[in-house]
């Protein structure tokens, strides 16, 4: 499955550089040079000369190693006053070399033959002034340099971006791994001390504990390594983890419900671990038998809606804290900024001695 939009590079900087040059570079700049021609076609009233748009397309190429080269080593080098000294000395003769080298070789290809004046003036013009100080492109040289600093600062503040959120997908996928290793040796102990007790009373229940704890086991350590993971084998996890935690409880009522259809879906594998471990963690399901845990899976074209309540501990409101600011919840709320910005609501609540965690995802 491709990434999600939000964690590709964006396309916008590229479009930014596009729209420059063709705006800028391809009708300002063609505008400028069409005031300096002495001579105008009669029959063609709207871009007469269009061979002077490639020259200005060409005498502004001394901006690409600017914007894409000065600019970004010396920005992350933190070093500001030799980028605003060197952005000065480089410009000031880069425009003037451009335009003295671009007009040189426009005057063997000119096109119609009356722009050749133009082009041998422009190159006159540039050439005397090519070793000295003084400088008459200043205005050109003015919006080259706001123009094309524009486009390098958008190019760092989307790299900068798409750099961040990597690190906090790294980040978060640490916090994973630690998830896993916490769920795994609580969840291993407390099961197969569920298992030994069924052994030593011959209970019959006894092989269906140990294949339901291979297969959760066996989709933590290695299914949930991907990236993303189909839906349906996310439900089968959790109906296993439900069927496990009914049969250490008989007692309790616990119960998984999942309706419509969850064919071609894919979420971030365990995402909805962190809300079930802690209804499970927090119930009151281990010491009384009237209390329940039970949740409802709903999924709909571009809608998946989680739903899970339980009966809470007495002692919820010390642990109330606990549940917002655990690893488990913590990591969930990260997740899905990360894989669903704007387009998730989970909401925590507690009423009535109950404990209701809710969440509804925009998926495509």
């Amino acid at each position: 499955m491709p990434l999600p939009t939000a964690d590709r590079p964006s396309r916008f900087p590229v479009f930014f550089e596009i729209l420059v040059w063709g705006l800028y570079v391809g009708l300002y700049k063609y505008n400028v040079y069409m005031e300096a021609v002495q001579q105008r076609p009669i029959t063609q009233a709207n871009f007469p000369y269009p061979q002077l748009m490639v020259f200005a397309l060409l005498a502004t190429l001394y901006a690409v190693p600017y914007y894409r080269g000065l600019v970004p080593v010396l920005i992350r080098q933190r070093r500001y006053a030799l980028l605003g000294v060197g952005a000065v000395l480089y410009m000031w003769w880069g425009i003037k070399l451009n335009i003295t080298v671009a007009s040189w070789l426009f005057q063997f290809v000119a096109q119609p033959p009356l722009l050749a004046d133009f082009y041998h003036h422009t190159y006159t013009e540039a050439a005397r002034q090519l070793p000295a100080l003084r400088n008459t492109y200043i205005s050109q040289l003015f919006t080259d340099l706001l123009a094309f600093s524009c486009v390098a600062f958008v190019r760092l503040a989307f790299e900068q971006e798409y750099r961040r959120r990597h690190l906090e997908k790294d980040h978060l996928a640490l916090q994973l791994e630690q998830l896993k290793s916490q769920l795994q040796p609580h969840f291993l102990f407390n099961t197969l001390n569920s298992i030994y007790g069924l052994s030593l009373a011959g209970s019959p229940e006894t092989p269906r504990f140990i294949l339901l704890l291979s297969e959760l086991m066996r989709y933590v350590l290695y299914d949930s390594g991907k990236e993303y993971i189909s839906l349906p084998e996310e439900v089968s996890f959790l109906e296993n983890y439900f069927e496990m935690e009914q049969r250490k409880y008989p007692g309790a009522h616990i119960q998984l419900t999942t309706s419509g259809t969850t064919t071609g879906l894919q979420v971030p594998p365990l995402l909805l671990l962190p809300l079930v471990e802690n209804s499970f963690k927090h119930g009151r399901h281990h010491f009384s038998d009237a209390a329940s845990v039970q949740a409802t899976l709903t999924s709909q074209p571009g809608r998946l809606h989680f739903l899970i309540e339980n009966d809470m501990l007495p002692e919820a409101p010390a642990a109330s804290t606990k549940r917002s600011g655990g690893i488990g919840l913590q990591n969930i709320r990260q997740r899905l900024h990360l894989y669903y910005p704007g387009t998730h609501e989970l909401h925590l609540t507690e009423h009535a001695g109950r404990f209701r965690a809710e969440l509804t995802l925009h998926v495509q």
